[in-house]
């Protein structure tokens, strides 16, 4: 028995790492897993079936149920397709893991235009395009009288929060999933649906190759705090029936500590009642910026 006995989950960019925990996770607490992947390297290139059929050859070696999809996440028609393929497999669908991303680091003076629409498609049109059809699914269930008990998980980054040196494209496209994530909550609320995002530290392939020290493995017998498969009880129990009173919601999680992540928030304000001079903007700036709290520091400032 598991927090999630009989639930049907799509995990995308579940062929390995953060992902892989995720979707072997689910399978142990008892879920059905559509696990997605196109098996690529980091920049996108060079696909591949294989990580994500392994996956769903360990979860069926468990006792588990298991299916592998191989769509693009952020086609539209691609994402339909493989909602419909966890329904059409399962019977239902119930969570939305959205967790494929791929990077093109660079100084922001250096960006190219082919990098920042690449960074874009895979993360931002590729956590909204399953969501949109798996929200579909959903109102449709709704309407129907049926209950939906539906959750969507995001992942957005510490560098969509806070911003990160040489990642100016990642931070933006991890920025929009935090607020996506907002918009979704508010929205598909009424129909049974919550929708929170994550901000993970963890050692991936792409964080291993930003950030070596940081992610290196610790001296055997350690709690390594770096491994990927960390991250996933929280997910598993945002994807679970236990979570349905939690929306909107950015955590934070890193080896054993989750945290909740602010975020943007009303600040200090001085209303004149009347237009401003530019002349006289100086000094009240200065009096909010001394009554604000300071920002979080981007990383790798």
């Amino acid at each position: 028995m598991g927090i999630c006995d009989g639930r049907v989950v799509i995990v995308t960019g579940a062929g390995r790492g953060i992902g892989r925990g995720h979707a072997l996770e689910f399978a142990r607490q008892g879920a059905k897993v559509v696990v997605n992947d196109l098996g690529v390297a980091p920049d996108g290139s060079d696909p591949s079936d294989t990580p994500a059929q392994q996956v769903v050859d360990e979860i069926r070696a468990m006792g588990g149920e298991a299916v592998a999809s191989g769509h693009d996440v952020a086609d539209w028609d691609a994402a339909g397709e493989m909602v419909q393929l966890a329904v059409d497999t399962f019977g239902d669908l119930h969570v939305v893991v959205n967790n494929a991303g791929i990077l093109r680091d660079r100084m922001f003076v250096n960006s190219e235009q082919a990098e920042w629409e690449a960074v874009m498609r895979v993360h931002v049109l590729g956590h909204a395009a399953p969501a949109r059809h798996a929200a579909a699914h959903w109102r449709a269930r709704s309407k129907a009288g049926q209950p939906t008990d539906g959750r969507i998980v995001n992942t957005s980054s510490g560098a969509g929060l806070m911003g990160s040196i040489a990642q100016a494209a990642y931070s933006a496209a991890k920025g929009a999933i935090a607020s996506l994530t907002l918009v979704q909550a508010a929205e598909l609320g009424r129909i049974g649906v919550t929708a929170n995002a994550i901000a993970p530290a963890a050692r991936t392939r792409m964080t291993e190759a930003a950030f070596a020290d940081m992610m290196a493995a610790p001296e055997e017998g350690a709690f390594d705090a770096m491994a990927p498969e960390n991250v996933a009880p929280l997910v598993v129990w945002l994807g679970s029936a236990e979570s349905a009173g939690v929306t909107g919601r950015v955590f934070e999680v890193e080896g054993g500590k989750i945290g909740v992540a602010d975020g943007w928030r009303h600040g200090p304000t001085f209303d004149k009642g009347a237009r401003w001079d530019p002349a006289e903007v100086g000094p009240v700036v200065a009096d909010l910026l001394a009554e604000a709290e300071a920002p979080t520091p981007v990383y790798g400032a």
